[in-house]
């Protein structure tokens, strides 16, 4: 092995998409609560995240990166009573679907974030649990030797049953040692209102991305790139960090989003808000978007993920 290629790491970043759409929930008044619970549980049903799953891991497997950042990296649990709590665990689903395909996966760290349970309509509980987390290919060369994580100090906050309910994100990062390199990744998922978003990003700028490692932030940031206005992502600019699709990547990149329902006939991804972010010390090599569909038609999700090679220098 050239020493070139000793250092040579591959990365993944997908939202996998939770699988159904929450926003009506928010507005709801109290007798609405449970019929609308229904509905979204049945959307989450009919994107078949089991078959998605299959998708997804398929496409990562072509790639085999060594390290994946997953956002919308829920737990849906359905509990019925005297019966039993059927759950979804989105991570250990997808650790699951790349071992039948010969890649041993583990997760290293998870950030917890929002924890709804609300009655469906038909006497049971939901219960959804948003996480954010980083997968490491099991392989003697990379050591883990620090993990991190946290949830925002600024959050959006909504009213769900007249109660006030916090809608929590945050990020998880570790520190990987390569031989007698280190480095820093950062994993994360930001809030869609703007001015949230930019105080959720400055956490992450003045927190754990205050580092002298090499380091590589990734992640959904809600931020298009392809737009004048795109605030956050030119925090990160003018913090130092470079794009890799800016800097290998092809065509334009784009990330989100699919319809809600992932059965839209063509692509209609049409903004670049993933992005695998890196600074002191790469050189990159090359980025690509990773996306699929099912055999029965499904996107794999309702982004694209993105995948990139660089040399820790």
């Amino acid at each position: 092995m050239k020493i070139r290629d000793k250092f040579r790491l591959s990365f993944l970043t997908w939202n996998l998409y939770m699988g159904a759409e929450l926003p009506p929930l928010f507005t709801a008044v109290r007798n609405q609560i449970p019929n609308l619970v229904s509905d979204v549980y049945q959307q989450f049903l009919a994107t078949n995240y089991p078959l998605r799953v299959k998708a997804i891991a398929r496409e990562i497997a072509q790639k085999k990166p060594d390290l994946i950042g997953l956002q919308e990296a829920v737990k849906w649990q359905l509990e019925i009573p005297n019966f039993r709590t059927i759950t979804y665990d989105f991570v250990q689903m997808l650790i699951i679907e790349l071992k039948k395909k010969g890649l041993d996966y583990a997760l290293v760290v998870q950030n917890n974030n929002t924890t709804v349970e609300l009655p469906d309509s038909n006497g049971n509980l939901i219960r959804l649990m948003d996480r954010d987390a980083i997968l490491i290919r099991n392989q003697n060369r990379l050591q883990v030797n620090k993990r991190m994580k946290a949830n925002f100090q600024t959050n959006l906050n909504i009213q769900i049953q007249n109660q006030q309910m916090e809608i929590l994100r945050g990020w998880c990062s570790i520190d990987i040692r390569l031989d007698r390199k280190q480095f820093r990744l950062i994993n994360t998922h930001l809030d869609t209102q703007i001015d949230i978003q930019i105080q959720q990003a400055r956490e992450i700028i003045v927190g754990p991305a205050q580092t002298d490692l090499p380091l590589i932030v990734m992640g959904d940031l809600n931020s298009n790139a392809m737009t004048n206005d795109s605030i956050t992502y030119k925090q990160f600019s003018e913090f130092g960090m470079q794009d890799i699709w800016i800097n290998s990547g092809i065509d334009t990149g784009v990330t989100c989003c699919q319809g809600p329902d992932l059965l839209n006939a063509e692509s209609s991804l049409d903004s670049r808000i993933d992005f695998i972010l890196y600074k002191n010390g790469w050189t990159p090599i090359e980025a690509e978007i990773v996306e699929g569909r099912t055999n029965t038609g499904l996107w794999s999700s309702d982004h694209a993920g993105v995948s990139a090679k660089m040399y820790l220098n």
